[in-house]
């Protein structure tokens, strides 16, 4: 098997996701990325780009097995005031931005879908 599709795969058993949780992630069906899995599809650029983007992968790693599985994220400031103000909140406001913020989330994704057909 490709080392890039073997790759694949352990990033999927870190993450701990089904082969049908990982491969909606990426846009694809899960017979489409069972088939990277055992070798018989071979893995593109665009797939390639798709796991690294949302799963924050080193490419390089991903391409050739150097360096670092995960990129290193730098503290994001805005995430961290984000959680200041959460923490700040009563339980009840606490529950409905979480609700918002998953309703925002699913049209985000929504739009993200439409955008790319």
């Amino acid at each position: 098997m490709n080392p890039v599709n073997e790759r694949i795969k352990k990033i999927r058993s870190v993450l701990k996701l089904t082969q049908v949780n990982f491969s909606k992630k990426i846009f694809i069906s899960q017979g489409s990325y069972n088939d990277i899995e055992t070798g018989t599809r071979k893995v593109n650029e665009r797939i390639i780009q798709l796991i690294c983007s949302q799963f924050n992968i080193n490419k390089d790693w991903l391409k050739t097995g150097k360096g670092e599985m995960f990129y290193k994220k730098k503290p994001d400031i805005r995430l961290e005031h984000l959680i200041e103000i959460y923490n700040q909140l009563d339980k009840p406001l606490q529950n409905y931005l979480l609700e918002q913020s998953e309703i925002i989330l699913k049209l985000n994704n929504e739009n993200t879908v439409k955008k790319r057909k």
